[in-house]
């Protein structure tokens, strides 16, 4: 697998910025061993010039690091009524992937009117050998494991999957571990890692379709409290299913200073490796 740091750890709360210098981001990520960085609208997306695409590619190359994956519109990380909307005129967010490099376009659909603008979306990105991934993830047609089969199936695009994502699954009352991974194999296109657990007095709230209002609290990915996720048991279903794409350290947190997101950055990476010790 190919280690991946989202720039979501440095985003503002608006989800719209970053709270530290993209360039001091990018070079920490490479001084720490990262292979790539999963980019987002925060940093540039369909909105930006192409001056200011071109500047965050050069920035990424002169890194020696790749764009693992791009979130070209910020609704997307919103996940709200218009994150479909891209699918609905795709060239835009197709020149982003193309500017930086990606081979991964993640979008959204929340109602089954969206599928048929995703087939067209995957056929216009299949010209340019482009992927497009759908994030497990409450509150849209991606919550349930095997509604998330009826949607691929629906679909129907080689170049179309899901990210797994266990807390996602987690959040929404489904299963995560090998068994999962199994089924969702054919379509399994990236990894995101976030760590939380579910409880009643969790100071953050996440609504679902299928269970409601989740409160949860995010903890640190190396709690070893057994109140979050079995990343062991994540691993190991990843490693017996031959996953050899990208493992994305996704969790939001907010960091402001260059200095906190280089130690954090560390500790995510020392982490990861010692999940193969």
């Amino acid at each position: 697998m190919k280690l991946s740091l989202s720039v979501r750890i440095a985003e503002a709360a608006c989800k719209t910025k970053l709270n530290i210098p993209f360039v001091d981001l990018t070079q920490m990520a490479a001084d720490l061993g990262y292979q790539a960085l999963c980019m987002r609208a925060s940093v540039v997306g369909v909105q930006s010039s192409d001056e200011e695409l071109q500047q965050v590619r050069t920035i990424v190359d002169q890194a020696g690091l790749e764009v693992s994956m791009i979130t070209a519109d910020m609704n997307i990380p919103q996940n709200n009524d218009q994150s479909p909307q891209a699918l609905q005129d795709f060239g835009p967010t197709l020149h982003v992937a193309e500017m930086l490099g990606s081979r991964l376009i993640r979008v959204c659909l929340k109602q089954e009117t969206d599928i048929p603008h995703a087939q067209r979306a995957c056929d216009q990105a299949a010209e340019q050998g482009i992927q497009l991934v759908h994030q497990f993830h409450p509150a849209c047609l991606f919550e349930e494991v095997e509604r998330s089969i009826a949607v691929l199936k629906q679909i129907d695009r080689p170049n179309f999957g899901v990210i797994y994502e266990p807390a996602s699954l987690l959040m929404c009352g489904q299963p995560y571990g090998e068994p999962v991974l199994r089924e969702v194999l054919p379509w399994l296109k990236n990894v995101y890692v976030q760590n939380l657990v579910i409880t009643e007095d969790g100071p953050d709230h996440l609504e679902t379709w299928c269970l409601g209002d989740r409160p949860f609290q995010l903890l640190p990915y190396w709690d070893e409290s057994g109140r979050g996720i079995d990343f062991r048991q994540v691993l190991a279903g990843l490693n017996a299913v031959d996953y050899d794409g990208f493992f994305t350290i996704h969790q939001a947190e907010g960091i402001v200073t260059a200095d906190d997101a280089r130690n954090y950055a560390a500790r995510c990476k020392e982490w990861v490796d010692s999940l193969d010790s």
